[in-house]
């Protein structure tokens, strides 16, 4: 079932499980990525015990299993808003305490599970913006597809020209919705602005996409797989590209 390079094909259902949240991202990294997933990419045992002896608690299975299968791998996880190392783990005591688990790249913003939700096994995901802490998304699997898919988006300008931004007239939101497909990942928030919410996902073969907002002009943060791919995105979506 996990073949071709359509990131809606792929994710078409949801992420209804932790499995399948751990399929997507070996799909993704053996299809997107110069490397699979190899047993190398996770945290050590001893990593997690330890984190886990400095917290008090044990991590909840979504987001331990996630460090035990890519944890290492930065290009996935550590591009622009970066996953925290096992040992960086903390608790902040805002709402009864945050299990803190991702940052903004100029500490901004916060990811976090809330602690009276840490006993659950995929536990909900909030989000720290200018309004305070928000709900992101209600699973933690969810966050993991969401997070691998944004630090590789971003990621990529560093990499062969595979990133580009613009701001999205509205003419153009038809050719959007006519050529890409919705990733089904529920609407979640932009950190920074209510104007910059929701946070959408679309897809086609070997072209991936972020959409930030749909009022008015919303920006669209795209990757191809390959440097064509991004050239098709630009000559279908012809708005005032950045590079």
């Amino acid at each position: 079932m996990l073949d071709g390079l359509d990131v809606s094909v792929v994710l078409r259902g949801g992420v209804r499980t932790r499995s399948q949240a751990w399929d997507f991202v070996r799909w993704y990294a053996d299809a997107w990525t110069d490397c699979p997933l190899r047993s190398e990419a996770g945290c050590v045992e001893d990593e997690l015990a330890a984190a886990e002896a400095d917290l008090g608690f044990e991590l909840p299975a979504a987001l331990r299993e996630g460090f035990e299968l890519f944890g290492r791998r930065d290009d996935l996880t550590r591009q622009q808003d970066p996953l925290l190392r096992p040992t960086e783990l903390y608790v902040d005591d805002a709402l009864n305490g945050v299990l803190i688990f991702r940052r903004e790249n100029q500490d901004c913003a916060y990811w976090g599970i809330p602690l009276d939700e840490i006993e659950r096994e995929d536990p909900p995901v909030v989000v720290e913006s200018r309004e305070g802490w928000i709900p992101f998304l209600d699973r933690m699997s969810s966050a993991w597809v969401e997070l691998v898919l944004s630090e590789s988006l971003f990621g990529a300008d560093r990499a062969d020209s595979l990133y580009d931004a613009c701001e999205l007239p509205d003419a153009l939101i038809p050719n959007l919705h006519a050529r890409y497909a919705r990733v089904d990942l529920p609407d979640h928030p932009m950190w920074a602005s209510e104007d910059d919410s929701p946070v959408r996902w679309y897809a086609a073969p070997g072209r991936l996409m972020r959409r930030d907002g749909i009022e008015d002009q919303s920006w669209i943060h795209a990757r191809g797989r390959t440097p064509a791919d991004l050239e098709t995105i630009r000559a279908e979506l012809p708005g005032p590209w950045v590079c």
